[in-house]
């Protein structure tokens, strides 16, 4: 129906397949269970088509990576080691192709937004990405999604002015290297304070420089805030935005702000993530026709980590002003 947007979930069953090493690892298969299985019970499933990702091409990855890395990571995960740089870093023999594929998602996603203006569209993938820098792995990232999706929609589709806009609760170090000396990028993060934080990096003072001077928002939340801290740094986002004037949003969809995931000290509620998706649509309509793409990050509550993407997407189709 018309008044009823489809909403397309980009995923495969080969994403459960990234090996990380055990339960006792945050970043697990299950979660893409948990949001698969919440979605297929509740009040979107017949709302809800699939399509497949399709693995990123090399010069894809290059436009953020750097040709050592990517010969780096492959080696790594064909010579059996079980993690690279770092114990949170696991990887098993099939990782690589799977990040490949991860990083393709957000492609399927950009090419959906293009080719069906007006699109709903989650990529529902792992490993995440917006840790990953140039030429290393962090925080269970290996390709910055976000970022090569971003590339992907200014060469494609010659959408120059690409803003990404992330409330994981981790800062997206990797997004705001990738972006900070660029006039027509533009990284927006709602994050735990660096103060307190993974990775120690996201501080409002770090605004971008050179070219980009001024395109890198940084919104850093004390402990324990939640609705009421995050609902009033909305205002500053849509003013950002009123400036920057972007032709496409991409969204880093990171679910571990809530206040049952205790890979932060934030307290988001589900319902948080409703308005957070209710706030997307209303910037995507507002700057840029709707074109916007989400590319799941963090979020590691499996009791929670469903019914939270379920709110988050709920919000992107509500019907209404």
């Amino acid at each position: 129906m018309e008044n009823e947007p489809l909403i397309t979930i980009i995923t495969a069953s080969t994403f459960l397949q990234h090996d990380t090493g055990g339960s006792d690892h945050p970043e697990a298969p299950e979660r893409m269970l948990a949001i698969t299985d919440r979605l297929a019970e509740g009040i979107l499933a017949n709302r809800i088509r699939h399509l497949s990702p399709r693995p990123a091409l090399r010069s894809q990855l290059l436009a953020f990576h750097t040709e050592g890395w990517l010969f780096r990571f492959e080696e790594a995960v064909l010579s059996g080691r079980t993690y690279i740089d770092h114990p949170d870093n696991q990887v098993g023999y099939d990782s690589y192709e799977i990040a490949t594929l991860s990083a393709g998602s957000g492609l399927v996603g950009v090419d959906v937004v293009e080719q069906e203006p007006g699109s709903v569209v989650f990529c529902q993938t792992r490993p995440p990405g917006h840790h990953a820098e140039p030429n290393q792995p962090y925080g269970f990232c290996f390709f910055n999604n976000c970022v090569i999706a971003a590339r992907y929609w200014q060469r494609q589709y010659n959408r120059q002015r690409v803003c990404v806009f992330d409330f994981d609760a981790h800062h997206g170090n990797g997004i705001q290297t990738a972006f900070e000396e660029e006039a027509e990028t533009a990284y927006i993060s709602i994050h735990e304070h660096p103060s307190f934080s993974y990775p120690g990096t996201g501080w409002a003072e770090d605004r971008g420089w050179g070219a980009g001077k001024g395109t890198i928002l940084n919104l850093p939340l004390s402990p324990g805030s939640g609705e009421e801290q995050v609902l009033r740094l909305l205002p500053k986002i849509r003013k950002f935005l009123e400036e920057f004037q972007p032709e496409a949003l991409i969204i880093g969809a990171g679910f571990d702000a809530h206040r049952d995931d205790d890979m932060s000290g934030l307290a988001f509620t589900v319902d948080l993530y409703r308005q957070l998706g209710v706030f997307v649509r209303e910037i995507a309509r507002d700057f840029t026709e709707g074109r916007v793409v989400s590319i799941l990050e963090g979020g590691y509550n499996l009791q929670k980590l469903g019914s939270c993407v379920e709110a988050y997407l709920m919000g992107l189709v509500e019907t209404g002003t």
